[in-house]
């Protein structure tokens, strides 16, 4: 193999690497649910986030099980409604089938 052939794998492999980092920093900055880390211990978390228009926008903050809805302006934030319990988990709610002998 000749050094042509070594430089072609080299920066095949580094344009691989670029694009894969590139695809990592898009998700985390434009994908709100793409968390990456260790989640355990933490109490607060944004549920979602709705736009408004161009100024404004909705977000849900869950802490300890509550919920908050917020209102976020590009000067003022104001609290819609406090205090939302967390809607319950479906699959809780389902119960097994009873096992026949």
């Amino acid at each position: 193999m000749d050094f042509a052939t070594y430089l072609k794998f080299v920066l095949s492999l580094g344009l691989v690497l670029a694009f894969f980092f590139a695809l990592v920093w898009a998700a985390r900055r434009y994908l709100p649910g793409m968390r990456v880390g260790n989640r355990a211990g933490r109490r607060l978390e944004l549920v979602e986030v709705l736009m408004i228009d161009t100024r404004r926008r909705l977000i849900l903050v869950r802490r300890d099980e509550v919920e908050h809805l917020i209102l976020l302006g590009t000067t003022s934030e104001t609290v819609i409604e406090r205090g939302i319990a967390r809607p319950p988990n479906f699959a809780q709610h389902l119960v097994p089938p009873a096992e026949s002998p």
